[in-house]
């Protein structure tokens, strides 16, 4: 089933790289899946959403990056750009297959599977709202309504 506004979130916990326990109950968040970490594209992502991290809070949303990358991987991102939102690592595929952000890709003529930049925005009873495929990694916090 192809998720769209108005559907309910497939998963609606996740543990982050530290550990820690989120849920998507009872606040409203801004879920972004991003290829990999230490990459221009998603460095810029992620840095623009920490920027307006307290704007973003002031609305509400609580900020969660998902990739396949590892928990190591995430933990040196995180402290190489001082990022102060949870990521969480899927190395199993599970969460990017739920969302059907799994996708076939292309590069140089070559295909292999990837996620696909997507941002799903939720609200505090787990129901999408927004779905953003088209991020602007520079300036995503102004496509977050």
């Amino acid at each position: 089933m192809e998720l769209g506004i108005g559907s309910v979130s497939p998963i609606l916990e996740f543990v982050d790289s530290s550990d820690q326990h989120l849920s998507l109950l009872g606040k409203k968040t801004v879920l972004y899946f991003y290829p990999k970490d230490n990459t221009p594209g998603c460095t810029a992502q992620a840095c623009n959403l920490n920027e307006n991290l307290d704007y973003l809070a002031g609305k509400g949303f609580q900020v969660i990056g998902v990739s396949t990358d590892s928990n190591k991987s995430h933990d040196k991102f995180i402290a190489k750009y001082q990022l102060k939102f949870s990521l969480v690592s899927d190395e199993s595929q599970d969460i990017v297959n739920a969302f059907g952000v799994w996708v076939e890709k292309s590069m140089y003529g070559k295909t292999y599977m990837g996620i696909a930049r997507t941002t799903f925005i939720i609200d505090e009873k787990g129901i999408i709202t927004e779905i953003i495929t088209k991020v602007d990694t520079k300036n995503h916090t102004e496509q977050i309504h």
